[in-house]
């Protein structure tokens, strides 16, 4: 069974619930009280169940818990008072020959143990006292229903470490919402409890303490003991009279006294503890499996926004998008227009002759041409580039979780990022030396001819990229237009200097090149998106270990390990 609750903790330390899920909020105050319960109850009490019965006084506001404590003890412990909350830190009294199972190693492990009065919620002051029997510890708690969050949060932990509650609420507040919710809890948990009506005048003790058996009965706690004490003078000390707590005195130290009887309570109470705790597990497994799904879904909704950006770069790239404005003027300064054009459309069949000696372009003119596909090149890019931005924000913005992470990363994602043109005017640089080379080693055998001396690799290197921008390839001037056909003279050109297969293959490799570097840009933008995915710390195996952990401690449980 240890092991197994060991096991059990480390599943529950792994889920991670960053995102805000419809129920995400419970559930996180779920696997925080499962944890602390494991740390500060189940684990320690399964490896020390013969330690003390540590019994936590609880209860409403104003109940008078703290004067019930010090009476029972027989002297002032803790301290009462009519400013609430009166108790803002644990006071755990217990025999001093019992001191031994309350270190810092033992139950309520995150507390520091200290031996002084403080107003400390984190930590736990020990009092030894003699009049405490051998073999009990009480503790006592801040109120359940503090207006203070933190002690109300202490309160449900400090609740959840004890093997017996002894519930204290008065004639005006046993009937409150708040102590019944914890009531509920710990008939769920099968907690042992006993009921302490306090504070409760004389003519009014057989209505309250009747109707209140009826409500403990109705809900499945018929069999907790119930105590009633009066209302009575209270002495400077800030105790009541001995003989108004000595039935709740009395019961406490049979239960001491008698080995058995409190093993069975801790039992009970463990017990109850576990199968709960296995219960629970499932929803919380559930939860971290939908948090994987809503990582999983955003992940999607930000891919399809990229690649419907990328897809469209590159149908602008090949349709012949590129070849109109800046791009297409300096082309046809280098190839010339006119006369050239007109060839296109007749069926002479020394068409590539004629396309080479027609074209007359210089170096400086094939600078242009590479310049300003650059600049187009860029702007298409960082244009699709934005709008991929502006879809991916859009979609995450559908659900709480994408606002959310939308608002955690403190950045403009709906924008490309500022980075983004500099990369890219690099990135298309350097596909422009991949053309260039591919051009240069393509014509290493050919450097001797006319055709190739004529253009040099730089002339090449342009009409291959036009080549690239339009589908026009293998189609006639006429029928593809303007652009078209001044894609089909650097196809002519090229096929004139290489033939008809070296320039498919050039053409092909260097779109392909082309698409590599665009998708590696649209990427890095992508990875914007998927960094924040990815620094949640999600792991689609945690759900099914926090399953498997929780079967482990069934499978103890019902073997009696715990028994």
């Amino acid at each position: 069974m240890l092991t197994a609750l060991v096991r059990l903790h480390h599943a529950l330390q792994a889920v991670q619930l960053p995102l805000e899920l419809p129920g995400a909020a419970a559930h996180r105050t779920e696997l925080r009280e499962m944890v602390d319960q494991l740390e500060d109850y189940v684990i320690p009490r399964v490896t020390t169940l013969e330690a003390p019965l540590l019994t936590v006084v609880g209860g409403s506001t104003g109940a008078g818990k703290s004067t019930l404590v010090n009476s029972l003890v027989g002297h002032r412990v803790t301290q009462p008072g009519l400013l609430r909350p009166t108790t803002r830190s644990p006071v755990l009294v217990h025999h001093p020959d019992d001191r031994e199972w309350f270190g810092a190693e033992r139950l309520l492990p995150d507390l520091e143990r200290v031996d002084h009065a403080t107003t400390d919620p984190q930590a736990l002051q020990l009092v030894e006292s003699d009049t405490v029997p051998a073999g009990l510890a009480i503790l006592d708690a801040p109120d359940v229903d503090s207006v203070v969050d933190q002690n109300r949060e202490l309160a449900a932990q400090l609740l959840a470490a004890g093997d017996l509650w002894l519930f204290v609420t008065s004639a005006a507040r046993y009937a409150d919402q708040v102590p019944w919710e914890f009531l509920h809890r710990a008939a769920e948990r099968s907690t042992a409890v006993a009921i302490v009506l306090d504070r409760t005048p004389e003519e009014a003790v057989q209505t309250v303490a009747t109707h209140l058996g009826r409500m403990l009965a109705s809900r499945g706690l018929k069999d907790s003991p119930l105590f009633v004490v009066h209302e009575g003078p209270i002495s400077e000390d800030g105790l009541l009279p001995a003989g108004h707590v000595a039935d709740i005195r009395d019961w406490l130290a049979s239960l001491a006294a008698d080995a058995a009887a409190r093993q069975s309570v801790v039992i009970q109470t463990l017990d109850g503890a576990v199968r709960t705790l296995t219960r629970r597990t499932y929803p919380l497994a559930d939860a971290a499996t939908e948090q994987v799904r809503a990582v999983q879904r955003l992940r999607e909704d930000a891919d399809a926004a990229y690649e419907e950006g990328v897809q469209a770069v590159l149908s602008a790239m090949a349709d012949g998008t590129l070849l109109r404005g800046e791009v297409l003027a300096r082309w046809q300064e280098f190839v010339g227009t006119g006369e050239l054009l007109r060839t296109l459309e007749s069926r002479v069949g020394w068409l590539r002759d004629r396309i080479v000696g027609a074209v007359k372009g210089k170096p400086q003119q094939a600078e242009r041409v590479t310049v300003a596909v650059e600049s187009g090149l860029e702007m298409l890019i960082l244009e699709h580039a934005e709008a991929a931005a502006e879809r991916a924000e859009a979609a995450w913005r559908q659900t709480p979780s994408g606002v959310a992470l939308i608002a955690d990363a403190g950045s403009e994602l709906g924008r490309a990022s500022r980075q983004l043109r500099r990369d890219a005017e690099r990135s298309v640089r350097e596909w422009q030396a991949d053309v260039l080379e591919m051009v240069r080693t393509q014509g290493q055998d050919k450097r001797t001819t006319a055709r190739f001396l004529a253009f040099g690799v730089n002339g090449l290197s342009v009409a291959l990229m036009v080549v690239v921008f339009s589908y026009s390839y293998g189609l006639t001037g006429a029928e593809v237009g303007i652009a078209g056909g001044s894609a089909v003279i650097g196809q002519k050109l090229l096929e004139a200097v290489f033939g008809d297969q070296a320039v498919r293959s050039l053409a092909e490799r260097a779109r392909k090149a082309l698409e590599v570097r665009v998708r590696e840009l649209f990427a890095a933008e992508e990875a914007r998106y998927v960094a924040l995915l990815d620094s949640l710390g999600l792991d689609a195996d945690t759900a099914e270990e926090l399953r498997r952990a929780s079967r482990r401690v069934e499978d103890a449980r019902y073997a009696g390990l715990v028994r």
